[in-house]
């Protein structure tokens, strides 16, 4: 299976970055008679259904000619929706100004805070919350998530 997942794995890496995109997640599951594959995908830019629906169809043809992965299988690209933790550096640039959940490591502890992210210095992320502002480098963050807001 690690095979078969290499192999999809870089032809949809490979289309998607062409298209100014990345993978954030990437699932395949079942059997060659019913196979999932799933990819999470993410930009500079948001990415619309669109964007998912392009992308599907360009890939679904090179599919084809990949070993073991049967004529029967259902593959799904979108985006890791505002519920997802952030894993990369460069998912955060389109979300300053807007409300964090950050989890990180300060010193020896684990720390949580409630804010804006309002700035990115390198790999120095800096949120405001409480009236002050924090530095945090993204190497010691363990989950950044975007909080929604209706306001």
């Amino acid at each position: 299976m690690k095979l078969l997942e290499s192999n999809i794995k870089e032809i949809a890496s490979e289309v998607i970055e062409r298209n100014n995109f990345f993978i954030v997640d990437f699932v395949v599951r079942g059997k060659i008679s019913s196979r999932s594959i799933e990819i999470y995908i993410d930009g500079e830019q948001n990415v619309s259904a669109d964007d998912c629906a392009r992308l599907s169809q360009e890939i679904s043809p090179k599919l084809e000619n990949v070993p073991d992965i049967g004529s029967n299988y259902f593959l799904e690209i979108s985006s890791p929706g505002v519920d997802r933790p952030l894993k990369f550096l460069k998912q955060y640039p389109k979300h300053i100004n807007r409300k964090f959940e950050v989890l990180f490591i300060s010193g020896e502890e684990t720390k949580k805070i409630t804010g804006k992210l309002i700035g990115i210095e390198g790999e120095n992320l800096i949120f405001s919350f409480g009236g002050k502002d924090t530095i945090i480098n993204f190497n010691n963050i363990t989950k950044a998530k975007v909080l929604i807001s209706f306001s």
